[in-house]
């Protein structure tokens, strides 16, 4: 399975079980991609069920039958879909190398991403006076495509991105989490929902001289 590598700035490593029947999702340029959801323990109970994206060509010779035990290395990417009549931004695992899961795996759920902060980060206070800080990472991709990631820090890597501005260039090191929220509608209406973001273990600031 494929490792993070410096010149890599989107790198995602799951493992876990597929939660889903896969499904047809799109063609593009002749290929067809189908998509399903992994379930990803915490080391809590938890389990956070991701979002995978892959080729048709990457899928013939694994089983992908809801159970099946499998690990993935890709890319955390987002897409802009028309939902309700306006633009919503969808997350998925990008799929590069998928194979079966054999052993127990210490870190089941890891991404690095090297991108832009491209809105004012926000930081606030739960009522329990846990720090959080929010932003959304663009990161680039080929052909002029950029990867928009919304990303969540605590403690100390909150207090942090209160002195990061709007393009400044991070390095960021962390799981991916679902969260389930409820949305109401202005008729009273109740909906659940999922959220997708990276959750923050690590963060560093690249200084311009870096990049010189």
């Amino acid at each position: 399975m494929a490792e993070c590598t410096a010149d890599n700035n989107n790198w995602v490593y799951v493992a876990g079980k597929v939660d889903s029947a896969i499904e047809f999702n799109h063609e593009m340029y002749g290929e067809g991609f189908y998509s399903f959801f992994l379930a990803v323990p915490r080391l809590s109970s938890y389990v956070d069920r991701l979002p995978v994206t892959v080729s048709e060509r990457l899928i013939d010779e694994i089983d992908l039958n809801t159970g099946s035990d499998v690990v993935i290395s890709g890319q955390f990417r987002s897409y802009n879909k028309l939902i309700d009549g306006s633009n919503k931004l969808v997350l998925t695992v990008f799929v590069r190398e998928i194979g079966a899961k054999t052993e127990e795996i210490k870190n089941p759920n890891q991404i690095y991403l090297n991108g832009y902060v491209c809105k004012p980060p926000v930081y606030r206070m739960t009522p329990f006076k846990r720090e959080i800080a929010d932003l959304l990472i663009a990161v680039n991709r080929a052909y002029n495509k950029s990867d928009y990631i919304p990303t969540i820090a605590w403690g100390r890597n909150a207090r942090f991105c209160r002195n990061i501005e709007v393009g400044n260039n991070l390095k960021i090191w962390g799981r991916i989490q679902s969260r389930e929220y409820q949305k109401r509608y202005p008729d009273g209406e109740v909906i659940e929902k999922t959220a997708y973001e990276v959750s923050v273990s690590k963060m560093e600031l690249v200084r311009e001289e870096a990049n010189e």
